[in-house]
């Protein structure tokens, strides 16, 4: 445990971030699975899950979450699973 002021708040703003980041890691992660699932077994509403896939992948990348080449990766393979 530190023991100056500074980097004890550091420590704690460190904690904080790690759990809104993996918040939002898992929930991004949640949609592309849901997409996933959604096109093997063939449902109806695959665009809009698509959609909201990208919409998760872009968010996690502008927050630094992901960097924007797997970004670009993961979309690409996404778009290729939609138009099998």
């Amino acid at each position: 445990m530190p023991n100056i002021e500074s980097a004890i708040k550091r420590v704690r703003t460190n904690e904080k971030a790690n759990v809104l980041n993996s918040t939002k890691m898992s929930s991004a992660r949640t949609t592309v699975k849901k997409f996933e699932t959604a096109v093997a077994e063939g449902a109806d509403n695959v665009n809009e899950l698509y959609k909201e896939a990208v919409k998760a992948i872009d968010m996690a990348a502008s927050k630094g979450l992901i960097h924007k080449n797997k970004a670009n990766r993961d979309k690409s393979r996404l778009a290729a699973k939609l138009v099998k």
